[in-house]
């Protein structure tokens, strides 16, 4: 096994143990937000910027980059994502996922890529 293959365990394994409680208590209250995307590919930095996160109930999210949307749904342990550009969808997965105080990261195992959504200021 792989050191990035070990660290998604370690991260998987901390969110199972944690992600139920931890969820209730970081997801902020329903409404839109200024928002902080982040996406890290293997061997490379974090890459940032700005989006408009739209909380809804349930937990559901729609993270927007222009015309690129994140769709989140959000179970006990686990998030579905679906990647939108304009209509058409262009990726789908399922993540597990933890809260590290308001910020909000899952990993897409199968492409190795990190995801962290840092909501801001209501709007």
């Amino acid at each position: 096994m792989g050191r990035a293959q070990r660290q998604f365990v370690a991260l998987a394994s901390a969110a199972l143990l944690f992600g139920a409680t931890a969820s209730a208590a970081a997801a902020p209250q329903p409404g839109r937000y200024a928002a902080q995307l982040c996406v890290t590919l293997p061997a490379a930095e974090p890459s940032c910027g700005e989006a408009d996160l739209e909380w809804r109930r349930a937990g559901r999210a729609r993270v927007r980059i222009s015309d690129i949307v994140y769709n989140l749904q959000l179970k006990t342990s686990q998030v579905d994502v679906v990647l939108l550009h304009g209509a058409m969808q262009i990726d789908s997965f399922t993540a597990i996922y933890e809260w590290d105080g308001d910020t909000l990261r899952f990993v897409d195992a199968d492409k190795n890529v990190r995801y962290e959504v840092r909501p801001g200021a209501a709007r």
